[in-house]
């Protein structure tokens, strides 16, 4: 692959104990590997080497320079991380800068320092990081787990005191509390302290980066993460609400559209009625706070939340509400008839079937589908029916979906509360639907959210024909 912006690096540890490195079987996978640059991991803490790969100080030392000097032989960069530096040189710090330097004269051109257990603090990092800086005249990089919650912290401190590559990854993955997550870490640097980090255009996709990694883990997104998560810029409380609608440096400590990140206002009876009638203007920009319509809708969101109905992350059946109200909808289709049939053979792959029959411009259409369970089965079966119509269904997928019981004294009897969030590729959005039938609640949060989709799928459509023309 040639890669305009990145170099691919392949990842081992240094040579075995008692062995050549030309000999060591993993060494030379590294370099089948064909990566330009070899990234090698060895002991920095003297514990690790006596206790865990039980060899000596001396050879911990032979094996480091060793699996440098070879791979340099090579035609290889070599970036050396000193793994446990931090705890070693707590323990032993003529031990640990031992290990640096036999790296540095080996050849690396970067030498890593980990924090491999997580548990130092921000402090600790700044002041060792800046004593190794002003020993060794080499670039240091720094590399942090989060197993006590401060491997950003510890990040942009290393960077402060002489660091100057980061490892991490993006949204924080990794094992146990996972890594360093870049997703915070960049913008941080970049905004806060005046570091380059990447393009300023290239900050702009950080939302979008941040949602694809996630994607492709099959995880879902962390909706709270710091500058990437939907909840970084939303707002719900009244007074926030209004402040930030006075100035939104009142409660938001960047802009939100610097990393592609936008602002919500969650939709909520405490949000109060300036909040609605914002949502409202959007799309009817003459109706004011005394209209009748804007009355009717508090009074319709007051009665929905006492249902059990929530819209936070799921302003979009707020959305779709208001314009049913206002006349603005357009009816995509209409549903005729239901039905749907659970299976007792559970260890079937399809345990539920359902039967649809959909109007779309006077034209009817009957289909069924099988599915892992009800809602799967129902929003195969809707799908497969609409797509005849709408052939652009094939772009939405579900994402996530949640269900919550909403009266817990009813047992099963109680309410339920569906959140679905699906995506194009291009948005996220999610929607909610509020039954004493899970299946009835589920299938209103599909509905709704199809429903979203076309709507915004014909209006950019319309949109396009009209820029063209």
């Amino acid at each position: 692959m040639k890669l305009k912006n990145a170099r691919l690096a392949a990842f081992g540890s240094t040579r075995r104990a008692g062995i050549k490195a030309n000999e060591d079987a993993n060494l030379k996978a590294l370099l089948g590997a064909g990566t330009p640059v070899v990234t090698i991991f060895g002991k920095s803490w003297d514990f690790h080497v006596t206790d865990i790969i039980k060899t000596s100080l001396e050879e911990n030392l032979n094996m480091i320079h060793d699996t440098i000097s070879f791979l340099i032989s090579q035609d290889k960069e070599v970036i050396f991380d000193a793994e446990h530096f931090f705890d070693g040189y707590k323990a032993n710090p003529d031990y640990a800068l031992r290990t640096l330097k036999v790296a540095k004269e080996a050849g690396a051109s970067c030498l890593v320092l980990c924090d491999t257990n997580g548990g130092s603090f921000p402090d600790e990092i700044g002041q060792i990081v800046a004593k190794v800086a002003s020993q060794l005249d080499v670039p240091l990089g720094i590399h942090c787990h989060n197993d006590g919650g401060m491997a950003v912290a510890n990040s942009i401190m290393a960077v402060e005191n002489g660091a100057v590559q980061v490892q991490g990854t993006i949204n924080g993955f990794g094992e146990r509390c996972g890594n360093a997550n870049l997703s915070t870490i960049i913008p941080n640097l970049q905004l806060k302290r005046g570091y380059f980090c990447v393009p300023e255009d290239q900050m702009k996709r950080l939302v979008d980066l941040s949602r694809y990694v996630s994607e492709l883990a099959n995880l879902a997104p962390d909706e709270r993460a710091p500058y990437v998560g939907r909840s970084a810029f939303a707002h719900k409380g009244g007074m926030h609400i209004d402040a930030i609608n006075k100035n939104p440096l009142s409660f938001e400590h960047i802009e939100p559209c610097v990393v592609g990140n936008e602002r919500r206002i969650l939709m909520s009876e405490v949000s109060g009625r300036s909040t609605i009638l914002k949502r409202i203007q959007r799309m009817m920009p003459e109706i004011d706070k005394n209209s009748p319509q804007t009355q009717y809708l508090m009074d319709e969101l007051k009665r929905l939340e006492h249902e059990g109905y929530q819209f936070e992350g799921a302003e979009i059946s707020f959305e779709l509400l208001v314009r049913r109200v206002l006349g603005m909808d357009k009816k995509f289709f209409d549903i005729k008839d239901f039905r749907v049939l659970c299976e007792e053979h559970w260890q079937d792959d399809y345990s539920a079937s359902a039967f649809i029959k959909v109007e779309v411009d006077g034209v009817e259409e009957v289909t069924a589908a099988e599915g892992d369970g009800p809602v799967n089965a129902l929003d195969k079966a809707l799908r497969k029916a609409l797509r005849i119509f709408y052939p652009e269904l094939d772009r939405m997928r579900l994402t996530d979906y949640k269900v919550r019981v909403v009266d817990t004294t009813k047992a099963t009897a109680a309410k339920v509360r569906v959140h679905i969030e699906s995506t194009d590729g291009k948005r996220v959005w999610g929607t909610v639907g509020v039954s004493t039938n899970i299946i009835e609640a589920s299938w209103l949060a599909l509905i709704d959210s199809i429903e979203y989709f076309l709507y915004r799928h014909h209006h950019e459509a319309s949109t396009d024909k009209r820029i063209r023309a």
